[in-house]
């Protein structure tokens, strides 16, 4: 029985805008990260929030693993076997409800202890080759994420219904809580365009757009909050926007893509200026919105919101 004190303080990834070598490389799943103590059965989530009542199912099939504890990826996969991220918020109580459209599955990266024996200080080679023995004859609802070297196969995972969004590179080095186990994150952006319906933000260093896209019904409605403008974006954007009167508004569930976020505070503008963004989605999936806020790139002129496609067509 492991006799570290549980949970574990977790490695980190920075983001990098392309793939670096030499590094091991992984498939970056869209999920919620997770640490669990197999054989007995726990979990936490990357916050040390338990979460052994919600994933009952996972802890329950952790128990036929060793003692060892393990970091990984929650991902739920629809019965058409597509990855839903939007579906793990839906979790609550204990375990699967039943008629569930989706099942959880988790996707283990790394192997922190097994027994007594930690094995942080081991190289990623070591640790890997411990986890593909943990779960070599394991549950199939816990099993490893690819890793490969070469980055042509990589890319090749990205993208697709598994919702592969990126790739995790990692040297082969002692794994450290934070940023010290040199982990990078690299993730595929996207260009398209939205309507901007307001900007927030008391400074000009904290000023963003509430960006809008029709929906199917030719409505514009919101769909993101984005990312503080630069400000060659914020200088052509003054002389372009006006006000849709002189109240602030109150967006709810926006920032982070799901229900409950803290509500955003702005000030509604005449919905006629279309920007172009860049996010990690093509087109908003979960709740129809962008689970990441965009970057706003730039004012696009040339095009008006009637020029703009609804969602989901």
């Amino acid at each position: 029985m492991t006799r570290l004190v549980l949970p574990l303080p977790l490695a980190l990834c920075k983001p990098v805008d392309r793939i670096l070598t030499p590094n091991f490389l992984e498939a970056k799943l869209d999920g919620w990260r997770c640490q669990i103590r197999c054989g007995a059965g726990r979990l936490w989530s990357r916050h040390g929030t338990d979460l052994t009542d919600r994933f009952s199912d996972i802890a329950q099939a952790s128990r036929e693993l060793p003692d060892c504890v393990l970091d990984g990826e929650l991902v739920a996969v629809l019965n058409s076997g597509e990855v839903a991220f939007a579906r793990l918020q839906s979790r609550s109580g204990r375990g699967a409800r039943p008629g569930a459209d989706f099942s959880v599955h988790l996707a283990v990266f790394d192997a922190l202890a097994v027994g007594d024996t930690d094995l942080r200080p081991r190289t990623y080679q070591e640790r890997r080759e411990h986890l593909l023995g943990l779960l070599r004859d394991g549950p199939p609802a816990i099993r490893p994420v690819p890793v490969t070297t070469d980055v042509e196969t990589a890319l090749g995972w990205v993208g697709g219904p598994l919702a592969v969004e990126g790739v995790v590179m990692k040297p082969d080095r002692a794994y450290a809580a934070g940023h010290a186990s040199g982990w990078l994150k690299w993730r595929q952006m996207h260009t398209s365009e939205a309507v901007v319906l307001g900007v927030s933000g008391r400074t000009p260093g904290t000023q963003c757009l509430v960006l809008g896209l029709p929906g199917a019904d030719g409505r514009l409605r919101a769909v993101g909050v984005s990312l503080p403008l630069a400000h060659p974006v914020r200088r052509d954007l003054v002389v372009l926007l006006h006000p849709a009167g002189e109240t602030e508004a109150l967006l709810f569930g926006m920032v982070g893509g799901l229900p409950g976020s803290e509500p955003i505070r702005y000030l509604p503008v005449v919905a006629e200026v279309v920007v172009e963004i860049e996010a990690d989605q093509l087109r908003p999936r979960e709740y129809g919105r962008f689970r990441h806020r965009p970057r706003v790139m730039r004012v696009r002129a040339d095009l008006r919101p009637e020029h703009l496609r609804a969602l989901g067509t």
